[in-house]
C-alpha cells in the first residue's frame, strides 16, 4: 500500500507543469497579502465575523439544524455586497496602493530629483532648528499616493520648500501651525492641513496627536511623515504604519533620502536600509540609557 500511494505521488507531481507552480504561488501571494492587510487595517474584527457566520453555516448544514441553516444561507447569498460596504474604505486604499504601482507610474511624470533634493536638505534645516527650539511639527511628503483630498482641508501655498518658510508655518503664533504641511514634488503644496487619526488601538499612551495624525496618513497611504515633538523636540518618521522615534540627524537624512529618492544600484539601497536600522535601533538605546 505504501508503495502504491508513493507511486500514485510520483504520477501526480509528473502532471504538474510550470504554469501550475506559477498559479499557486500567485494564488499564494495574493492570500498572504489579503491576510497581512485584513490584519493590519481595521477590517479584522469584521473579517473575524463573516468566518464565524461561515463557521456557523457548516455547524448548521452538518447537524441538519434546517432553520438556521436556511437564515444563514441566504445572509451568505448577499454576503458579497455587504462586504463591499462594510470594507468600502480600505478596498478603496487597496485599489489606490495598487492603480500607483511602479507599473502603472512609467506613464507618468517622473519627480524631479533635484527639486526633492533641495526639499529635503530644507526640511532637514528645519527640523533641526525645530528641534532645538522644540516648536512642534507635521511635514508630509507626497509620493505615488495622492493626497488632494488632505490638501483641500488647508491652506494652499504653492511655494518652494525651504527651512525658512517652514519654520515660520509652524511658528507657534503663526495661523497655520495648528495642521500639517504637505510637500508635493517638491514644493509645499498646502499647509493647515487636517489628516485622519491612526486606528492602530497599540499606539503608546505618551503619543500626542501629532504624532497619531502622522501615522494615520501614513496607514492610508504610502507618504513619508515628519514629525517634530513640541515636548521633547525629538524627531521622528512615520510609513507604512511604522513610527520611528529619537532620531539623529544624520539617520533622519539618510531615511529621508531612502525613502524619497529612487536608488540606481538596489545592492546600495539594501545596504543603506540595514545600516539606517541598525542607526535608529543604537540611537533608541542611547535614548534609554540617557533617560536611565
Amino acid at each position: 500500500m505504501l508503495s502504491d500511494a508513493v507511486q500514485m505521488a510520483f504520477n501526480y507531481m509528473r502532471t504538474i507543469k510550470i504554469t501550475d507552480i506559477i498559479d499557486i504561488a500567485v494564488t499564494a501571494f495574493l492570500i498572504y497579502k489579503a491576510i497581512t492587510f485584513i490584519l493590519r487595517t481595521s477590517s479584522a474584527r469584521g473579517f473575524k465575523g463573516i468566518l464565524l457566520i461561515v463557521v456557523a453555516l457548516w455547524i448548521s448544514t452538518f447537524f441538519k439544524l434546517n432553520v438556521i441553516n436556511y437564515i444563514l444561507s441566504k445572509t451568505v447569498q448577499l454576503g458579497f455586497f455587504a462586504i463591499i460596504v462594510l470594507f468600502q474604505p480600505e478596498l478603496r486604499r487597496a485599489l489606490e496602493r495598487v492603480g500607483s504601482g511602479r507599473l502603472f507610474n512609467l506613464f507618468d511624470k517622473q519627480l524631479d530629483e533635484s527639486r526633492t533634493e533641495a526639499a529635503i536638505r530644507q526640511t532637514i534645516n528645519a527640523c533641526a532648528d525645530m528641534s532645538k527650539a522644540k516648536t512642534g511639527a507635521l511635514i508630509i511628503f507626497e509620493r505615488n499616493i495622492k493626497l488632494d483630498e488632505y490638501i483641500k482641508t488647508g491652506t494652499i501655498l504653492n511655494a518652494d520648500t525651504t527651512s525658512e518658510l517652514l519654520r515660520t508655518i509652524f511658528f507657534l503664533k503663526s495661523p497655520l501651525h495648528d495642521g500639517a504641511v504637505i510637500i508635493r514634488n517638491g514644493d509645499i503644496s498646502a499647509a493647515a492641513c487636517i489628516l485622519p487619526l491612526s486606528k492602530n488601538p497599540n499606539l503608546s499612551r505618551d503619543l500626542g496627536m501629532r504624532h497619531r495624525a502622522g501615522l494615520g496618513i501614513s496607514e492610508v497611504s504610502d507618504a513619508v511623515v515628519v514629525i517634530v515633538s513640541e515636548e521633547t523636540g525629538s524627531i521622528s518618521v512615520a510609513t507604512d504604519g511604522k513610527l520611528r522615534r529619537h532620531l539623529a540627524l544624520d539617520t533622519f537624512e539618510n531615511l529621508l533620502r531612502n525613502d524619497l529618492i529612487e536608488e540606481e544600484d538596489p545592492k546600495r539601497k539594501a545596504v543603506d536600509m540595514v545600516r539606517n536600522t541598525l542607526k535608529v535601533k543604537r540611537d533608541a538605546a542611547r535614548k534609554n540609557k540617557k533617560d536611565i
